[in-house]
């Protein structure tokens, strides 16, 4: 990734695409710049700046639960939340917070402001890829919805199984544009257009009460929304997505800075302590207007590897 000194997206767009794709549903970006960040927004988008990316192929979706499965059944892959936490990781912990576990919204009964994070997520033991939302829940009707309770490395597994990379926080939000440079969303300048939902986000009184206005509470099946420019489906909303980058501050060159690397990315003032953390994209279907704004292209933040959730999932890439 190089600052670019020269933008010109006439040739990026006429960039030729190289042959078929390596795999199936897979889309071509072409090479070319774009802006990255906003100035508009959360702190960590700034500033706004201009990124040459190479071309690439995406999945035309995130990963889905009949993907996952899988690579699981051929490689007997364990996700971190299916195994217990190594105490050597977090001394001081109790037992029980060690036993195998993820992270699940559970709406509260009623209003409690959003102040406190910790009133809706719950570490439950047992939720994983399998059980979204703990024992008793199950994937048996949601094949073709993203796999969540995914952890860094087990989304790299997955991309290394299937001959592909997680994509560099530039690639993500250059397909996530969909060749769209204005506007504040991935469409255009309306959360709602029309007042049609363009994709999977929380409506109503955050955190608890949703008014599925968009039609699912929680995670949604891959295509249920339309498609950016570039025919990608789910950039936006549904689960958050992983990419391979070290989370730090944006550079006003346009590169990350020198030295943003895996211990750069540590905020020991941060819920994560001292686990590093990557750049996640996209937002969720726990984003609202009241609340984590970032079904944006430009939104970004900063995932613990350590870290799967409810919300969280990934899409690969094979750069060209």
């Amino acid at each position: 990734m190089t600052p670019e000194r020269s933008p010109s997206p006439t040739r990026s767009a006429q960039a030729p695409r190289p042959g078929r794709p390596p795999a199936r549903d897979m889309v071509w970006i072409p090479p070319g710049t774009f802006a990255m960040g906003s100035d508009h927004h959360y702190p960590e988008e700034a500033p706004a700046h201009r990124v040459a990316v190479g071309g690439f192929w995406i999945d035309r979706t995130p990963v889905t639960n009949a993907q996952f499965q899988k690579f699981v059944k051929a490689t007997g892959h364990i996700t971190l939340a299916e195994r217990p936490a190594d105490p050597a990781d977090y001394p001081g912990a109790l037992p029980e917070l060690l036993a195998p576990a993820s992270i699940v919204f559970v709406p509260p009964p009623g209003p409690i402001g959003t102040g406190d994070p910790y009133r809706w997520w719950q570490y439950l033991p047992g939720a994983c890829w399998r059980h979204p939302e703990g024992p008793g829940s199950s994937i048996r009707t949601r094949e073709h919805h993203p796999v969540v309770h995914v952890a860094h490395g087990d989304a790299a597994a997955y991309a290394a199984w299937a001959g592909k990379q997680l994509p560099g926080e530039a690639e993500w939000e250059r397909a996530a544009r969909g060749g769209r440079e204005a506007g504040e969303f991935a469409w255009g300048d309306e959360l709602h257009p029309g007042g049609r939902p363009m994709a999977n986000t929380f409506q109503g009184d955050f955190p608890h009460h949703n008014s599925l206005l968009d039609g699912w509470e929680r995670t949604s099946p891959v295509g249920a929304f339309p498609p950016n420019g570039y025919g990608l489906l789910d950039m936006i909303g549904n689960v958050w997505e992983w990419t391979d980058d070290w989370y730090g501050d944006h550079a006003a060159t346009g590169v990350q800075p020198e030295g943003c690397c895996r211990q750069a990315s540590i905020d020991p003032g941060s819920q994560h302590g001292n686990q590093p953390r990557k750049v996640v994209k996209g937002g969720s279907f726990l984003c609202a207007p009241s609340y984590c704004c970032r079904y944006r292209p430009a939104a970004r933040m900063a995932q613990g590897i350590d870290t799967s959730t409810c919300h969280m999932g990934f899409r690969c890439i094979v750069r060209g």
